[in-house]
């Protein structure tokens, strides 16, 4: 019951802390924009900009969202989640203050900061809080629930975006970015940091010095609390993610998302824009629609497809309906054509969580936080290439430049990323989907 209740708090948390960052994205073009160029619909500065910001975000986010995970397995998980939560008031505050040129690049700058923490932190650690919480016979709901309920606050975020004014949505963020922390510093209960006694539970990661050692004695757990107290050397990431096989096929696939998911935000937005003349009340449309169908998928579909079907099963379909959504976007001939293809994201939305399922089950409860702060880390590795490939292609296929007419094309080469993503998603669904291995003194191998 105690189990129960910590969730509950956990998914209020969640909820009004991605309700505030959902406010933001339909508002956020037009005033870039409106602050850039003004009375132009097409903007390459704009569209630079945005690129650089979302690289420097995703190299940001792949080096803190691991160590924010691995000091939440120790620290505790309330204690590290009150990091992006507070962080994501602060740029919501200087748009709600003015939108002038000068107060967006105070914005941008500031954003650029918090947004390595905030964006995907509140996800990683939310998720890793359920897992540690629940058996694993139950995990795949409890995460598909917090997913869920992330994407129902997006719905309700975007919902309420749709109808504020642009001077209140950022005042609006601010105010449930702050109830969101004070809820979670009052109601959430902290977790514990120390090592479960199962032997089956037993961290993979161990400290024998420099090298990854075999758990399961009473001096193994010693070097464990010690190895927590320091900083996270980056070898024992990779020594993590190469435990078991299905954990390698899975940081291949994170990587790939992360690639198709950085095509899908600002250069997606911009082609709207400019070949569909998008303002900020269609992109709100848009997203309610994309968020409406992620929410029953994550809240309804996944908890009772995946003891059927399974999630490795999930994470392949969920692939190639993330690719057919971008393929129908990159010839979308008229306004409501990438409305009706936004309703893809009730299978395409549950890539995530299912991958995340897939990771949580390959390692204990007190290496939740470190697993699912390193795929979130590898994911924002592929948002940092994605500007740099799809943010030159969007400005030369939206120009007079373009080799050939298919001002879409940049949404097509978003939507590869999902389909290579399927060969290793199937490899795990055809393969062995436990194949957790064990760490031994001479490094990553196979138990024999």
């Amino acid at each position: 019951m105690d189990k129960l209740s910590d969730l509950k708090h956990l998914f209020v948390t969640v909820f009004l802390g991605n309700f505030a960052l959902n406010l933001i994205p339909p508002a956020i073009t037009d005033i870039t924009v409106g602050a850039l160029c003004p009375a132009q619909d097409e903007c390459s500065l704009a569209i630079y900009l945005s690129g650089f910001q979302q690289a420097i975000l995703g190299l940001g986010s792949m080096m803190m969202l691991p160590l924010l995970g691995h000091l939440s397995d120790v620290y505790g998980r309330k204690t590290l989640l009150t990091v992006p939560v507070v962080a994501s008031i602060i740029p919501s505050v200087i748009l709600a203050i003015g939108r002038s040129t000068n107060y967006f690049y105070a914005y941008y700058v500031v954003k650029t900061f918090t947004g390595m923490v905030s964006d995907n932190g509140i996800e990683c650690l939310s998720i890793a809080y359920a897992a540690a919480k629940i058996s694993e016979e139950k995990r795949v709901s409890a995460i598909g629930v917090v997913a869920g309920i992330g994407s129902a606050a997006s719905l309700f975020g975007t919902m309420a975006a749709r109808f504020l004014s642009t001077a209140h949505i950022f005042l609006v963020a601010a105010i449930f970015s702050m109830v969101a922390t004070i809820y979670m510093r009052i109601f959430l209960k902290e977790t514990s940091g120390r090592v479960n006694s199962d032997p089956l539970n037993q961290p993979i990661l161990v400290d024998s010095g420099a090298e990854c050692s075999q758990s399961g004695s009473d001096s193994s757990k010693i070097a464990v609390s010690q190895s927590f107290k320091k900083v996270l050397p980056l070898k024992d990431i990779f020594c993590l993610l190469r435990s078991s096989g299905t954990l390698s096929l899975a940081t291949v696939i994170a990587f790939l998302n992360g690639l198709g998911e950085g095509g899908q935000q600002t250069p997606f937005l911009y082609f709207l824009k400019a070949r569909l003349q998008y303002n900020k009340d269609n992109f709100a449309v848009l997203m309610l629609i994309g968020y409406s169908a992620a929410a029953i998928g994550q809240l309804f579909l996944m908890p009772r497809l995946a003891p059927i079907i399974g999630e490795e099963a999930i994470l392949s379909l969920a692939l190639i309906a993330g690719f057919i959504n971008m393929l129908i976007d990159s010839i979308a001939w008229a306004v409501w054509v990438p409305y009706v293809a936004n309703l893809l994201p009730i299978i395409a939305f549950l890539i995530r969580p299912a991958l995340q399922c897939i990771v949580s089950k390959q390692v204990g409860p007190n290496e939740q936080g470190i697993s699912q702060g390193c795929i979130a880390g590898i994911s924002s590795l592929g948002n940092i290439l994605s500007p740099l490939i799809y943010t030159p292609l969007t400005d030369l296929f939206l120009s007079e430049r373009a080799p050939f007419n298919y001002p879409g094309f940049n949404l097509f080469c978003v939507g590869l990323a999902w389909l290579i993503a399927l060969i290793p998603s199937m490899m795990i669904h055809f393969g062995l989907r436990n194949s957790r291995l064990k760490i031994r003194d001479d490094g990553c191998s196979l138990d024999a």
